[in-house]
């Protein structure tokens, strides 16, 4: 399969015209025989990808002290506990602010008031901080989620997994690829069984078929 995929991206990125950006090289899977009505059946899985995404993926943390100066060293922005409170009254702000960020992370104390304050806001998007560790560092946590991608389905059959960028090498586009297709598997039911079509393509680009078998 390795092999079908690498000509699909290769295909996939010639076909595509030169443009003033740089584009994503994304997946779009289409599942089959899958009940997303039903909750438990959705996908929502975060993947280490082995390459990264290639571009700049954004991290925030709640923290205070110790583990806040230790963020600093290594996230785009730290938020103090004084702010959850202000950020509540300001939706415009907070929103903006889960709009910008790809991830977030808090220290374990905070995740009670973050979710009370901030749940309807960061929830839908799939946003809901990871704990940190009581004393732990929060920067190794920071850097698996700069590599991080997030495959979420809601209940549509069909969604997209961003992969990387068209100026990355083929080789390491197909690995990250690979990586989201295991996991994919893993999660179904019957596996691969259960996968309608997967294309890839560039942002603007055609899309490109991956055959599986």
């Amino acid at each position: 399969m390795r092999e079908n995929i690498i000509a699909a991206v290769k295909e996939a990125i010639e076909k595509s015209k030169e443009r003033r950006f740089l584009e994503s090289v994304d997946l779009a899977i289409n599942l089959k025989d899958v009940d997303l009505s039903i909750p438990k059946n959705r996908i929502n899985e975060e993947v280490i990808l082995p390459h990264g995404r290639g571009k700049e993926i954004k991290i925030g943390v709640f923290a205070s002290g110790e583990t806040a100066l230790k963020a600093k060293e290594c996230a785009d922005l730290v938020i103090p506990p004084e702010e959850i409170d202000k950020l509540a009254e300001d939706k415009r702000k907070a929103r903006k602010i889960a709009n910008e960020y790809d991830f977030f992370l808090a220290e374990a104390p905070l995740m009670a008031k973050i979710g009370k304050s901030l749940g309807v806001i960061l929830g839908p998007r799939g946003k809901m901080p990871k704990p940190i560790p009581p004393g732990g560092d929060p920067c190794p946590l920071v850097n698996n989620l700069k590599k991080t991608v997030r495959m979420r389905s809601r209940d549509k059959r069909t969604f997209h997994v961003p992969v990387g960028t068209k100026n990355m090498d083929v080789e390491k586009i197909a690995d990250n690829i690979e990586e989201v297709l295991k996991r994919l598997e893993h999660k179904l039911e019957r596996g691969y069984q259960n996968i309608e079509s997967v294309y890839v393509k560039t942002t603007m680009g055609p899309a490109v078929r991956i055959k599986l078998r």
